[in-house]
């Protein structure tokens, strides 16, 4: 399965040039554009996506109790491999925001876990 659509990666896209060129107080809150997932627990939601340096931005949740904003690089995102069984990451094909990343975030943190 192919990761990221070409209307999810464009989405991703214009979400980071838009805030890269607005003002730090101005700065946009997205709904995740697409949710990916890894091994048993560990969970991406991705709003923003840097397409020179590949990094993309969401609220990043290892299965260790504590997801939390942050940059993660999508080339070694794709190449990691997840014990037990050495497989990949995949998408939630059927993934629909209905909260922003802050509000994902704030929910995550009394959870432990993202729930999306």
């Amino acid at each position: 399965m192919k990761i990221l659509t070409k209307k999810i990666k464009e989405k991703l896209i214009a979400n980071h040039i838009f805030n890269r060129e607005c003002d730090a107080l101005v700065e946009k809150d997205y709904k995740p554009e697409v949710k990916l997932f890894g091994g048993s627990s560990c969970t991406w939601l991705l709003s923003e996506l840097n397409p020179k340096t590949m990094e993309a931005f969401g609220l990043c949740d290892l299965g260790m109790g504590t997801p939390e904003y942050g940059y993660v690089n999508l080339n070694e995102l794709l190449e990691a491999k997840f014990a037990p069984f050495g497989l990949g990451i995949e998408r939630d094909r059927h993934f629909k925001a209905d909260k922003t990343i802050y509000e994902y975030g704030m929910e995550s943190r009394m959870n432990g876990y993202i729930k999306a």
